[in-house]
């Protein structure tokens, strides 16, 4: 399970069920979130909100991914840096911001990745329903 963040690190989380509940993830996506958040605290203040990754045992809570701990939701970032949603379609969203993000996880990922995201202006995202405000990312 992904722990709350400490002030001074890279990412704070957020979610439903709340307090952690569907934060159970594989050690290899474990690795990426941390190798992620190393690397993001090296070049910007702010932190990226790390949201629903499964229930620990594969149990189902309304999702039809996100049960086997191999996919994360992101918050895309914000200009302002508050740690509030963001749609890709508000003035608040921060394109380049969220651009190094992605970027960042395609470099550090020991897997191919699957990013679904309606901001079709970064590279190597995919438009999916429902995701105009977070990133959906799979090890695939």
């Amino acid at each position: 399970m992904i722990p709350q963040a400490p002030e001074g690190c890279g990412y704070y989380t957020y979610g439903t069920p709340t307090e952690g509940r569907a934060q159970y993830a594989d050690p290899r996506l474990i690795t990426l979130l941390l190798a992620v958040e190393r690397a993001w605290t090296e070049i910007d203040k702010r932190r990226f909100g790390v949201g629903n990754i499964s229930k620990a045992e594969g149990v189902a809570y309304g999702h039809e991914s996100h049960k086997n701990g191999l996919q994360v939701d992101v918050r895309p970032l914000r200009k302002d840096g508050r740690r509030e949603p963001v749609s890709c379609a508000w003035p608040q969203y921060d394109r380049e911001g969220t651009r190094t993000l992605v970027e960042l996880f395609r470099r550090f990922s020991p897997r191919p990745l699957v990013i679904l995201f309606n901001d079709l202006h970064i590279p190597g995202v995919k438009y999916w329903d429902k995701h105009n405000d977070h990133l959906h990312i799979a090890l695939k």
